[in-house]
């Protein structure tokens, strides 16, 4: 392990106000890529609420060349430089700062602060990025207006741009021009933004409901403007919704969106210019499927959803992330529901998020990594940008919904905002606002934010069938995560229903409860550790549908038979708890054919599937009454991560034996039903990314996907076919896809695509993407795939679409008996940290969960782990994750 000295750890709990705040900031920048030249000039006073005098700048990776108080040059002894602090002690109460300072953007291949990507300049100072451009109290509860004035060579450079409004341009007489920016609004330093580069853009104006016109941009390199479209219709439905639902007007003139293709995130909200991974932006038929297409008006969405929920009130310190992202998290969600305007589309987005969840929440909850939703320590604070505070994060704003309904919902919103507004505030200040709002009592929900883990909650229930009583008897637990042996009871949202022996829902008459008349599904609240909800006027046993809408973050420990889980596959009116039912009754099967396989040395050879299974799965196939979008959710068996979830010790090669018999065996038994509704479900025409096209594709290409894995030369036609004359991407890479993990020569399909795409980067992602996650790829394979002249570890993109693939999307591979793949993950974890250690610490995450492995992986698991650990230089960000991984 690594003799230096440990990197500190910050703790909630210290937080300190600042004891200077900055009232204006002056920045001018002289662009060049080797020897960038910053100016700063900022207004500082002391806090009223703190006592000290000490003034304390953050920098790092950068050159102090002057530096000036209140007009005169400071001397190096009054000034100290101690790591990355710049500390001036015992300072005036008002002061004026003037300081310069260097830095080579083109070096610099973190991505964070000020870099060069293809010649242009962009930043990302999110979330301690600021302090690579200037000395600055770089931390998001210090917020001042803006003024930058950007200077650059013409021809270079002719597009200059930051945030808010552009106030001057001009020539400077010797090939150089200049931009003036300024921002209306305060802002914290991470939301600043600045683009120099030979860009084009889609514009156009848009009419607000208040009557005001603004300009709405989307920056492309040349050569991709006829990739926009889909960006600028999502950001004008975005514009459209905020104001609808939540009364939010766009508040600066113009709105920006610029694409970049190195960039570690999705997207970034800066202040009216929001700077976005072209995965997010660039979309058209031929290169974009369906899921992109989603993707944009997801992220889109997402970030413009920010201007208020992120920018105009933010968040006092980085433990309270999920303030802005849970919460615009949970908009985008219902954004991308109400547009697709139906209730089947809406389950259906709402059954992609419980996915997500369980593949990537619920593992890291039980995990080294494992923290509440507002975080209490960090080494690292990009280690904190996580599914638990994104995904969980927007579980628990829901449940705010869930509680008090839609219109409390939105009064809770417009309080939040009045008290808020332009401040730095606390995960706890936006629960005050929904709690005074509707006049509700949510101390005990606090704990949603303090509380790490997944809460366990156990359903019994009793029928008497004299006093027409039905009884469910909730109870919960939840397991000790690190630092916290035990928790204390949460405040848990369990919507319920009842199911009659036809399948109809009964009407729901609570004891004590206070609902609508005639409610079929209403919400108990369980906040003790147990508690008995009773039910009257149940004229027979019902099948009781537990936790609908998957109303809370929890694991439903409920004792179905299989005729109650056939029941509810074939009639819940709830969509969620219908494909929960089916999921469960796959799981249950799932995991004996696991232990049956590892009982049997890896051999399948005398597995057996029931007829009531398949027979359950033919009738929601062939079902015309039910979105396609939907069949597909319910026909898709769960993943190798979520089966290894349920299992004490995780076999990765018996789970994907057991998985592919299941799908082998039901591609079989449905062929003909597969056969039909292939064909049945295809979308003639001009392309669409509408959902109803999307959701047969969707089915029609996972019945593809049945028939493929053990094909005739018929069905391997047929994919060969889709492939050939598909019109869209969501076609022709399906097919390729089907093709590649039959095992069947797909070869000379792989070089067709590559040469047609071959000067479409995000397209050469999706090719290494698809090998990367195919059974039949190893390690060896993986290794040889990045001898490719396409490949690079620089871009972050690429990294992704095949290392992160292969160890995160590959477990049957990843984790091969010899270990060799642990090697390959150490070394390119060490790789990759000395080039980004942001995109390091993300592949480092994939070894985090080793010691639920059998021994011998775990053995050569815990030596790769050991391997990282033991480098000299190591990144905080590495270093942060695999020493829990170790310790935990």
């Amino acid at each position: 392990m690594r003799t230096d000295s440990s990197p500190q750890t910050i703790y909630r709990k210290d937080y300190t106000a600042p004891a200077y705040l900055v009232e204006t900031v002056e920045l001018g920048f002289d662009l060049d890529p080797d020897r960038t030249v910053v100016a700063n000039r900022i207004t500082l006073r002391q806090n009223p609420a703190s006592r000290s005098h000490d003034i304390v700048l953050h920098g790092e990776e950068i050159e102090l060349v002057a530096l000036r108080m209140n007009g005169k040059p400071l001397a190096p002894t009054e000034y100290q430089v101690d790591g990355s602090t710049l500390t001036i002690r015992k300072a005036p109460a008002k002061v004026v700062l003037e300081i310069e300072t260097l830095c080579a953007p083109v070096q610099n291949t973190t991505l964070s602060g000020l870099y060069v990507s293809n010649g242009n300049f962009y930043t990302q100072c999110e979330a301690e990025g600021f302090r690579r451009i200037t000395y600055f109290p770089d931390r998001p509860d210090v917020m001042a207006k803006y003024t930058v004035m950007l200077r650059a060579d013409k021809a270079a450079y002719p597009v200059l741009l930051s945030n808010g409004n552009l106030i001057e341009e001009g020539e400077l007489g010797d090939g150089r021009h200049y931009a003036k920016w300024e921002d209306p609004f305060k802002k914290p330093s991470y939301l600043f933004a600045l683009v120099a580069a030979r860009l084009v853009c889609q514009e156009e104006r848009y009419t607000l409901q208040s009557g005001r016109e603004v300009l709405l941009q989307v920056w492309v390199e040349e050569g991709n403007l006829d990739k926009t479209d889909y960006a600028m219709q999502s950001l004008k439905n975005s514009i459209r919704w905020d104001e609808e639902r939540f009364g939010l007007e766009l508040d600066l003139d113009r709105f920006m969106i610029v694409a970049v293709g190195d960039f570690n995130m999705g997207a970034m909200e800066n202040k009216g210019l929001n700077i976005f991974n072209t995965k997010f932006v660039l979309a058209n038929p031929r290169t974009a499927t369906d899921i992109d297409y989603a993707g944009i008006e997801a992220v889109v969405g997402h970030e413009y959803f920010h201007n208020w929920t992120g920018n105009r009130v933010t968040c006092r310190d980085w433990f309270q992330l999920s303030l802005k992202e849970g919460l615009t998290v949970f908009r985008d969600q219902e954004f991308s529901a109400d547009m697709i305007g139906t209730d089947s589309g809406r389950a259906v987005t709402r059954i992609d998020q419980v996915r997500t969840l369980r593949q990537a929440q619920f593992p890291e909850d039980a995990g080294p990594m494992s923290h509440p939703v507002r975080p209490d320590s960090f080494v690292e604070i990009n280690n904190f940008y996580t599914v638990t505070v994104y995904e969980k994060g927007a579980e628990v704003v829901r449940m705010y919904q869930t509680l008090v309904g839609r219109d409390g919902f939105r009064k809770g919103m417009d309080l939040y905002f009045k008290r808020h507004d332009g401040q730095a505030v606390e995960c706890d200040d936006f629960r005050a606002a929904m709690a005074d709002a509707n006049g509700r009592d949510l101390r005990q929900f606090e704990r949603w934010y303090s509380q790490a883990g997944t809460p366990i909650v156990t359903a019994r229930t009793r029928y008497d069938a004299v006093k027409r009583h039905f009884d469910i008897i909730l109870s919960q637990r939840c397991p000790a995560s690190a630092g916290q042996a035990d928790k204390l009871p949460f405040h848990i949202p369990v919507a319920v229903g009842l199911l009659s022996a036809s399948g109809k829902d009964l009407p729901l008459v609570l004891e004590g409860g206070k609902h609508a008349k005639g409610a079929t599904t209403v919400v108990l609240e369980l906040t003790e550790q147990e508690q008995i909800f009773r039910f009257r006027h149940v004229d027979e046993r019902p099948t009781p549908s537990i936790l609908r809408d998957f109303s809370a973050p929890v694991i439903l420990e409920y004792d179905y038979t299989d005729d109650e889980l056939l029941h509810l596959f074939s009639h819940d009116s709830d969509p969620v708890n219908r494909w929960e039912a089916g999921q469960r009754l796959a799981m249950e099967r799932l995991l004996k054919l696991t232990a049956q396989v590892a009982a049997a040395g890896g051999s399948d050879a005398n597995l057996k599937l029931d007829a009531t299974f398949i027979n359950a799965q033919r009738a929601v196939l062939t079902d015309e009454t039910l979105d396609p979008a939907f069949r597909e959710l319910a026909l898709i068996l769960p993943s190798e991560i979520i089966i290894a979830e349920q299992m004490d010790v995780v076999d990765p090669q018996a789970i994907h034996t057991a998985r592919q018999f299941m799908r082998r065996t039901i591609g079989a038994a449905l062929k003909p039903e597969l056969l039909a509704q292939y064909h049945a479900n295809q979308t003639p025409g001009a392309y669409s990314p509408d959902a109803l096209s999307a959701g047969k594709r969707a089915l029609k290409n996972l019945c593809l996907s049945y028939l493929m894995v053990a094909p005739d030369m018929a069905e391997l036609k047929l994919a060969q076919q889709q492939f050939e004359k598909a019109g869209n991407m969501t076609d022709r890479s399906a097919a390729l896809v089907s093709m590649i993990h039959s095992g069947a020569e797909a070869g000379p399909y792989l070089k067709n695509f590559y040469e047609d795409f071959e000067s479409e980067a995000l397209v050469i992602d999706k090719w290494f993407a698809m090998q990367a996650a195919a059974p039949t790829t190893d390690v060896a394979a993986v290794r040889k795939l990045m001898q490719h002249p396409a490949f690079t570890l620089k871009n972050p993109n690429r990294a992704r679409s095949l290392i992160f693939n292969f160890t995160s999307n590959n477990p049957s591979q990843f984790h091969a008996a010899d270990g060799s793949a642990y090697e390959f993950w150490a070394e390119f974890v060490i790789k990759l940290d000395a080039i980004n250690p942001q995109v390091a610490a993300r592949l480092a995450r994939g070894m985090d969960r080793w010691r639920r492995y059998a021994p011998a992986l775990q053995a050569k698991m815990k030596r790769a782990l050991e391997k990282v650990a033991g480098r000299a230089k190591l990144s905080n960000d590495v270093l942060e994750v695999v020493t829990k991984a170790l310790e935990n």
